[in-house]
């Protein structure tokens, strides 16, 4: 392997490190999330609540078809969402729930962290 192949392996790798440390950075709105999701279970109601997946700040909307998500209005595409905390703006938003979780439910998260589990293995390999 010769040395740029390495410099450009380390700068990678660099980069990298640097992006996971700038995703976590989370909203100040988070922790009020938090607790008004308590509040209301304890009132017997329960919500789900788009959620930025950068961010974790309950600020996200739905694009308009005049910005730029005109498939999506016309039923070809997923809408889009976008943060208005952090400007994130993709067609996949978190939804944060106080609902309780079912048996179908556990199973499905289970299923996703086992997918993840054999990604992370496929790319270390």
């Amino acid at each position: 392997m010769s040395e740029e192949e390495q410099e450009q392996k380390k700068k990678k790798r660099k980069r990298q490190s640097t992006f996971s440390e700038t995703e976590k950075v989370e909203s100040d709105l988070l922790p009020e999330l938090v607790e008004a999701l308590d509040e209301l279970e304890k009132e017997k109601k329960y919500v789900d609540i788009q959620v930025c997946p950068k961010c974790k700040s309950p600020l996200v909307q739905r694009v308009g078809s005049l910005v730029g998500d005109t498939m999506a209005h016309m039923g070809f595409s997923p809408p889009k969402y976008e943060c208005r905390e952090c400007g994130w703006r993709e067609r996949t938003v978190l939804k944060a729930t106080n609902k309780p979780t079912t048996v179908k439910d556990v199973a499905v998260m289970a299923e996703a962290k086992d997918a993840d589990v054999k990604s992370e293995r496929k790319a270390k390999n």
